[in-house]
């Protein structure tokens, strides 16, 4: 009696958390999550949102946060596709593209990231990749780094 109950309840635990280790499920956990992107869903083109932001589908545009307490969490089968600009993120999925974070950035052992990593915090777990260059910023609060060539570029327009 007492032993279906408690299967019961373990089992309705969403898929996303259990196929995460433990220490993952308690980020998971504790963030507030405002808005979910499933598996099978994919939207093309750019997005902004604010509070917590998880990602088990495909993102195929650019990805930024309104506000400094957003958190974007982008789980083992989450991709996407374009520039990440966010206050801090919990990674075990794709981004193909720069990635700015003024806060925390945790990167677990399925992360993959093809592209600039600017950020002020770095976790990072065994077996994630970053094939692209590591870049600490300052903290500014609320404020993301603007990447090099973007600077260089400014430059050339402001002499003229």
């Amino acid at each position: 009696m007492f032993g279906k109950s408690a299967k019961s309840s373990g089992g309705s635990m969403p898929a996303s958390s259990s196929s995460n280790h433990s220490h993952g499920d308690q980020k998971i956990r504790s963030a507030t999550i405002d808005t979910m992107i499933g598996k099978g869903t994919t939207i093309d083109g750019d997005l902004r949102f604010s509070g917590g932001l998880h990602v088990e589908g495909v993102i195929k545009g650019n990805l930024a946060a309104d506000g400094e307490d957003a958190t974007l969490i982008l789980s083992e089968h989450g991709h996407i596709q374009g520039e990440v600009r966010v206050p801090s993120m919990v990674l075990n999925g794709m981004i193909d593209g720069d990635v700015f974070a003024c806060g925390k950035v945790e990167l677990f052992e399925k992360a993959r990231i093809c592209g600039d990593v600017y950020y002020n915090l770095l976790e990072m777990a065994v077996g994630a990749e970053v094939n692209g260059k590591l870049v600490r910023q300052k903290p500014e609060t609320g404020k993301f780094a603007t990447p090099p060539t973007a600077l260089i570029a400014q430059a050339s327009t402001d002499d003229e």
